[in-house]
């Protein structure tokens, strides 16, 4: 199996996410010894977010597009050259703002690309993703959960649904690890247990999937 891995945290060693991707990738190596890992660093390679001439460049025709314009769309068709190379998708990211970070909104600009990651046609719209496996791995400061005041206030799981429901992903695996920064430490220990346990979870099945489509 290959796993892209996606880290969107600009905290280095201090961040949560980059520490639980990481464990969640260790697991997969566990279970699955031939895995292969295509990792990309949003923090250290930050994608070009959108501009008005990359915008005119998507929407030309590609028969009509200037050798600028193709030079400017070429960190976009190699992103998405490495998402569909993928059979995993592992994106792990810190909420901001009820949301995502900047860096991962860009990235979700760069590979939604018509006729690329989804296709037009006389039906509608194809998504090409559709036989991915994709896992959400968010960290949060406070406790979003069903009964806490702030459950109302998550725009980020809707967001990558949305997102990425749009170019083919249609049953993404969330863990969610909360609450972390605005919680007290016994609380954020069980957040952080609550999540290493999801993810071996999801790490089983996925083992399980491969050695399935292996038989």
């Amino acid at each position: 199996m290959k796993l892209m891995h996606v880290d969107a945290s600009p905290k280095g060693a201090k961040s949560n996410s980059r520490m639980l991707s990481g464990q969640f990738v260790e697991m997969l190596r566990e279970r699955i010894p031939a895995l292969s890992v295509d990792y990309l660093d949003l923090a250290q390679d930050p994608p070009p977010h959108v501009s008005g001439d990359f915008a005119r460049a998507i929407y030309t025709p590609e028969e009509e597009r200037t050798p600028q314009m193709r030079a400017l769309l070429e960190p976009s068709d190699a992103m998405c050259r490495r998402v569909l190379a993928a059979d995993a998708l592992l994106f792990a990211m810190p909420m901001y703002n009820w949301s995502m970070p900047s860096s991962f909104k860009a990235f979700l600009d760069l590979i939604v690309r018509g006729g690329v990651t989804y296709i037009a046609g006389p039906d509608g719209y194809a998504g090409q993703l559709a036989r991915h496996k994709v896992l959400f791995l968010t960290t949060r400061g406070a406790d979003l959960r069903d009964g806490s005041p702030f459950a109302g206030m998550d725009a980020l799981t809707p967001a990558l649904t949305h997102g990425f429901g749009f170019i083919g992903v249609r049953d993404p695996w969330f863990v969610d690890a909360q609450p972390l920064q605005f919680a007290q430490p016994e609380e954020r220990a069980a957040g952080l247990a609550r999540a290493q346990a999801e993810l071996a979870m999801v790490a089983d099945r996925w083992a399980a999937d491969v050695m399935s489509e292996a038989a």
